[in-house]
């Protein structure tokens, strides 16, 4: 009897965004580190991101036919699967295990790791070294802007589409989009 359903969009889920609950989809993109080319995308209506990240994986391995060197994730995609599936692929993966608070820097590395230290013990050290600091800044500059450019450059802040089908043609058109504006400027920019 307390079930809320939508009427409107009943494919779509109650999803925090800002702090504040909204009816939508979860759309995930995998970005190419060079160009910012979108090699795989998806819409689902589950919100929690960690699930997303094996499947993605596997899309950009279809599409690209191999799997990235190194696979740049944050905090909500942590799971310590996701480590040995990404190993056992050949993909050095820097998925954030936890958050920090907005500028507290990480805690330094000291010593040699214990022994007993579980995958996400390990992740936070790797995330700690001055290479893994470098590779994992990288992600803000590699996938973030994308989303932003979609959402000012195209001008996309909602679906047009109902229902999940639609909607993921629909993300699909809006990722081909982004891809053929990357390639047309990076053509321009080579002339």
């Amino acid at each position: 009897p307390k079930a809320q359903r939508n009427f409107t969009e009943p494919d779509s889920r109650i999803m925090m965004r800002h702090g504040a609950f909204v009816q939508a989809y979860n759309c995930q993109a995998a970005v190419d580190d060079e160009q910012q080319i979108i090699v795989a995308e998806a819409v689902t209506n589950q919100s929690p991101d960690q699930q997303h990240l094996p499947p993605m994986l596997e899309r950009v391995h279809d599409n690209c036919g191999a799997y990235p060197d190194q696979l740049l994730a944050d905090a909500g995609y942590w799971d310590d699967d996701h480590v040995v599936r990404c190993e056992q692929r050949g993909v050095e993966p820097f998925i954030s295990p936890g958050r920090l608070k907005h500028g507290e820097p990480p805690p330094p590395i000291r010593g040699r790791p214990p022994k007993d230290l579980d995958a996400k013990g390990r992740m936070h050290r790797k995330l700690r070294t001055k290479r893994g600091r470098k590779v994992y800044s990288r992600r803000k500059v590699i996938v973030e802007p994308v989303f932003g450019q979609i959402r000012v450059v195209q001008a996309v802040q909602r679906f047009l589409l109902r229902g999940i089908e639609k909607v993921r043609g629909e993300w699909s058109l809006i990722c081909g989009a982004h891809n053929l504006l990357k390639l047309f400027r990076a053509r321009l920019a080579a002339v």
